[in-house]
């Protein structure tokens, strides 16, 4: 571990993250500009994020599959809207085997034009619905400002994509795909996102809707954390995806598409931690628990095994064998990556039949005995989880205001806030607030869409019907 201070997390929070990407060993910085490497560590946690999502895929009947990351140049200008979206973030390739290409490449920056020209050859008939393909991928987006794991120019993701008979199936499916990732950051990253749909101005390229997931920041910023678009049938007319129906006519089929990235991480790293490092939800921890044998003596050694061996059928255990370290570095190294749990053993423990214990967001030490070891644990590490997620909810009411006027909002976003406002969503106004205060409308939340009240826009003055959530992007 570099002998790097790591900067106080409540004095300067970019800092604090940044270098906690060298010193908890997530990221390294890589050759090509805006791209980074993901040390072990890091990936650990993306592969558990994985798993959970991967489980809930299926149990619904969405299949994993892969497409090719090269995507001719044609097949995005097929649908006007989505390439316009994207152009300023393309990478394209021109040039193959030292030859020029008679066409160019993109490199994919998200896979509906190669997965739904493919789709048209597929889907022939209504039994052929509903189609629910998902693929685990890395995509390319040139960004101009980058920053480790929120921002990069290549990044993993999945992204899931569905053809149906209508649009209300097609609209159902949106809302489910939203409600597993509301899950996911509820449930297991102990984070309580705002969850909601986008306004006309920050909906996907392409999409009839798009809800997604945002995540407050304690500096007063949001991340885009998931999405979920309805696409109408908007790529179905342009690439010609249409399937007789019951009644024998040829319709054109409703989709959608929805993706989680990791971002995530970014999102994860920056909600939980202190002074002292990261601190990582118990459900998502790569490590769940770290035993730290004090010596090499052949009592604590045997001890330390036998505790994996057990613990290993219920948590995720790994062994600290450094021993060469000192004792002090190793729980200072391990509170730095967030580690839920730490065991302690040592002679007194190989002796008593004690276990000395650290959960990651307490000062002191518990002791606990080995017999009944198991059950004590598992209530420790539900309790951090639960105290993680109480914690991110206090910081989140503490950051959301209400604001009636355009004095009372930019007084709000100067001091760091999310503003909750009766907004007229309109283009013209949403690029004014950009505009003057770099804030931008991130959702309406979901128990606030069929909201019909009639007041006034906080910043034009225009007629306004419903509240929404406005914060700059991190």
């Amino acid at each position: 571990m570099n002998k790097t201070k790591l900067t106080p997390k409540s004095k300067n929070i970019s800092n604090w993250y940044l270098q906690l990407m060298e010193l908890a060993e997530l990221a390294d910085y890589s050759y090509a500009k805006g791209t980074i490497v993901f040390k072990p560590y890091a990936y650990a946690i993306w592969e558990q994020i994985q798993k959970t999502l991967d489980n809930w895929f299926k149990q619904d009947g969405v299949e994993n599959a892969y497409f090719p990351l090269f995507i001719p140049y044609s097949l995005l200008e097929k649908e006007k809207t989505h390439v316009k979206g994207f152009s300023p973030e393309l990478a394209i390739v021109t040039i193959g085997g030292g030859e020029k290409l008679k066409e160019p490449l993109v490199v994919r920056p998200t896979s509906e034009t190669i997965m739904y020209a493919t789709f048209s050859k597929w889907l022939k008939s209504y039994q052929d619905l509903p189609l629910k393909i998902n693929q685990w991928c890395s995509v390319v987006r040139w960004e101009k400002r980058t920053y480790p794991f929120l921002r990069t120019s290549e990044f993993l993701w999945q992204e899931g994509h569905t053809a149906h008979l209508s649009n209300d199936l097609a609209k159902k499916m949106v809302l489910k795909a939203l409600n597993w990732y509301y899950k996911l950051y509820t449930d297991y990253l102990a984070i309580e996102p705002f969850i909601g749909q986008k306004s006309s101005a920050e909906k996907f390229a392409g999409a009839d809707e798009t809800y997604a997931i945002e995540t407050p920041v304690e500096n007063g910023k949001s991340i885009q954390s998931a999405t979920s678009h309805n696409l109408g049938q908007n790529f179905s007319k342009a690439f010609n995806i249409q399937v007789l129906n019951k009644d024998n006519q040829l319709i054109y089929v409703w989709q959608t598409s929805w993706g989680l990235s990791t971002r995530t991480l970014g999102a994860l790293f920056l909600a939980h931690g202190d002074d002292k490092g990261l601190i990582l939800p118990p459900k998502i921890a790569p490590y769940q628990i770290i035993l730290l044998p004090v010596t090499n003596d052949n009592k604590v050694l045997s001890l330390t095994k036998k505790l994996e061996q057990d613990l290993s059928n219920d948590f995720r255990v790994r062994t600290d064998l450094k021993l060469k370290k000192g004792l002090g570095w190793r729980i200072t190294n391990w509170e730095l990556k967030g580690a839920p749990l730490i065991i302690e053993i040592g002679k007194k423990e190989s002796q008593s039949k004690q276990l000395t214990l650290k959960i990651r967001n307490r000062d002191n030490k518990i002791n606990i005995n080995q017999q009944n070891c198991r059950q004590e644990i598992a209530k420790l590490l539900d309790e951090l989880q639960t105290d993680l997620l109480t914690a991110f909810r206090k910081k989140k009411q503490k950051l959301l205001q209400k604001v009636e006027t355009k004095e009372e909002f930019i007084k709000a976003i100067n001091q760091k806030k999310f503003a909750k406002a009766y907004w007229c969503e309109s283009k013209l106004c949403e690029a004014k607030i950009k505009d003057d205060t770099k804030a931008v409308s991130r959702v309406v939340e979901l128990d606030n869409l069929n909201q019909d009240d009639n007041r006034t826009c906080f910043y034009c003055g225009k007629p306004a019907k419903r509240e929404w959530i406005i914060a700059k992007s991190y």
